[in-house]
């Protein structure tokens, strides 16, 4: 096995796409770990706005719990129904064109696109917070463990899909385990002490209140608060991913995903304020997540601590599998549709679509550069990603079972959908007014852009179909020979290669040697082209290859080569010109950096110039290793 083939597995036929599938148990650690993720991120985002109301802030923070919970489970009921009316996919780009219109359908994959990405960054911000939570050593270290981190998981996702879902069933299951744990034990010292229990660590204390109870307030906390709900689209987007049934099996991991956060939310929404648990700055020295406080508070800084910090850095910082899962499926199908380069809808040797994964990685990398690593610098640009994509699947749902007017069952699905238009609506509205100076603003400036950029893509496609396809007769009339031209720095088995090449296609060849030398250099070539090319040629009764020696004063080389291109193009209009290059291509990779330069600079030079009559060929000569 290779060294490439020990990182990356061996390479996987069309054919076994089949064991790539997902089953409830892999899609939930594939598709589910940005949702469980979610759990720490989006309360303590929440939390953290909060924090001017100083100890008050519990109160409240449990309300806006209730309203979270309420919204994603009208969320979950929506993407149920979208999951059964689009077996084949039903993200929201996939929803959207299908009811809205191609226009919509864009809007709302770069929704898709944009959520994406950033929850990787946060997912991996996330993660670095929790271990630096429970070492605080690491903390001046953080993004390049962010960095780590997202090379980590990048290889492991051009593994395949499958390989991935099944590496990460081992870290959900102690997540939910260190999770489940510390909130029964949790929840009992707070029923044994009527709601006041005392922690077995000290915590923070809540900083002095500095602001007031307002809606606004209220309405940033909401907003923050509802990145919990990020990831639950992944599944709908990706329900061809599942083995059969596999609407059935996509629905019941939807379920599995929801049931667990709503539970983990619930506790989180009555601990946090039971236990006094308070967010803090994590750009500032000694920073804990609301997860790590949690455990510590409620089971101590013992062995079980430290197995669930971990257990929660890896959930968090690998949450960015949803994204690798579901961004390089929105690439394949804006691909598809030529709104971007066909190559993004390729399988590459794992059965993944290889560049979407890459393209992915390279912007995260960005991002995180560009932030520091820091998550709450990140939340407001995550949120609105989201909850655009959520708009867009939940209006093409309602125009869905608007369409559907005899199925008596489509006005059930249609208030559920209509519920969750209205309610991401309204939520989108809340975090773009409340978050937009914060950053919300890049959004908004970046999708259209984005837009832009895709529309031009999808032009140049149709006018290059509009170019190249139709009805093409084979064009026999007035066939010539082509004239050949091969620029060559001398006589040697490149050259004699080239020659021997045209020799076969045509008998008007010319060799082109550009003297950037001396005469004497031209009248040496003279001589040696005499007696190893007109000579032999004249033996074989073939034509002989004409040399043409052009000075070159100022050690020009393109254009002269290029001038005698066109002066013959001018002569003779009605033949083709053959312009071989020789190339030598060398065993190594690393040895190209020592030729070539002029034989590719050459190769480009030909192209741009347009020229429908002047075609390009190459001649390679092997060095032996």
């Amino acid at each position: 096995m290779s060294f490439w083939e020990k990182i990356f597995g061996r390479p996987l036929a069309s054919g076994q796409r089949k064991k790539q599938e997902l089953t409830i148990l892999t899609g939930v650690a594939a598709l589910g770990l940005d949702a469980f993720a979610s759990t720490a991120y989006g309360p303590e985002a929440a939390l953290m706005i909060l924090l001017p109301l100083g100890a008050a802030e519990a109160h409240y923070f449990s309300f806006i719990t209730l309203a979270i919970i309420a919204m994603l489970i009208t969320l979950y009921l929506s993407y149920q129904q979208t999951t059964a009316a689009y077996p084949m996919g039903g993200g929201a780009y996939i929803v959207a064109s299908d009811n809205l219109g191609r226009k919509a359908g864009l809007w709302a994959a770069i929704a898709l696109l944009l959520d994406y990405l950033l929850n990787v960054a946060v997912g991996i911000s996330a993660g670095i917070g929790a271990l630096v939570s429970a070492i605080p050593a690491l903390q001046p270290y953080t993004l390049i463990l962010c960095l780590a981190v997202l090379f980590m998981l990048t290889i492991l996702n051009l593994r395949g899909i499958r390989e991935s879902g099944l590496f990460f069933v081992g870290p959900i299951i102690a997540f939910v385990l260190c999770l489940s744990v510390t909130f029964i034990i949790g929840l009992v010292y707070a029923f044994l002490s009527d709601g006041n229990p005392k922690p077995v660590v000290s915590i923070p204390a809540f900083p002095s209140a500095t602001e007031s109870i307002g809606i606004w307030l209220l309405l940033g906390a909401f907003a923050n608060g509802l990145t919990a709900m990020t990831g639950i689209e992944a599944v709908s987007n990706a329900v061809p991913l599942f083995s059969k049934p596999t609407v059935k099996n996509a629905q019941w991991t939807l379920t599995v995903i929801v049931g667990v956060l709503v539970l983990f939310l619930l506790c989180l929404g009555y601990l946090c304020p039971a236990y006094h648990i308070v967010a803090m700055d994590e750009s500032k020295p000694g920073y804990q997540t609301i997860l790590t406080q949690l455990v510590a508070a409620v089971t101590g800084k013992g062995v079980f601590y430290y197995i669930s910090a971990v257990s929660i850095f890896i959930i968090l910082t690998y949450s960015a599998q949803t994204s690798f899962a579901g961004f390089p499926r929105v690439c394949r199908l804006l691909a598809q549709d030529n709104f971007l380069p066909h190559f993004f809808a390729e399988r590459g040797r794992r059965l993944v679509f290889t560049h979407g994964i890459l393209v992915l990685a390279f912007f995260s990398a960005l991002l995180l550069i560009a932030f520091k690593g820091i998550t709450l610098k990140l939340i407001p640009l995550f949120a609105v990603g989201a909850f655009s994509a959520f708009l867009f699947s939940q209006i093409g749902m309602v125009v869905h079972w608007l369409r559907k007017k005899d199925d008596q069952k489509a006005k059930i699905k249609l208030f559920f959908n209509g519920l969750g238009a209205v309610t991401t609506g309204i939520a989108l509205i809340i975090i773009i007014a409340e978050k937009f100076i914060d950053g919300a603003w890049i959004i908004v400036i970046v999708a259209p852009l984005l837009a832009l950029l895709f529309s031009k893509i999808q032009k140049h496609y149709a006018k290059l179909s509009q170019e190249i396809s139709g009805n093409h007769e084979l064009q026999i009339s007035k066939l010539y020979p082509p004239i050949v031209i091969i620029p060559i720095r001398g006589w040697n088995a490149l050259a004699e290669k080239a020659v021997r090449f045209a020799l076969l296609i045509s008998e008007d060849v010319t060799a082109v040697f550009i003297n950037e030398g001396t005469d004497e250099d031209g009248e040496n070539l003279k001589k040696i082209w005499k007696e190893r090319v007109a000579k032999p040629a004249k033996v074989e009764s073939l034509n002989v290859p004409h040399l043409k020696i052009i000075k070159s004063p100022y050690r020009l080389i393109y254009k002269p080569i290029l001038s005698y291109v066109k002066k013959i193009r001018k002569e003779k209009p009605d033949h083709l010109i053959a312009v071989i290059i020789p190339k030598l291509i060398e065993p190594h990779w690393y040895e190209y950096l020592l030729h070539n330069v002029h034989a590719e600079g050459l190769r480009a030079l030909l192209f741009l110039e347009g020229d429908e009559k002047t075609v390009v060929i190459t001649i390679p000569w092997y060095l032996r290793d």
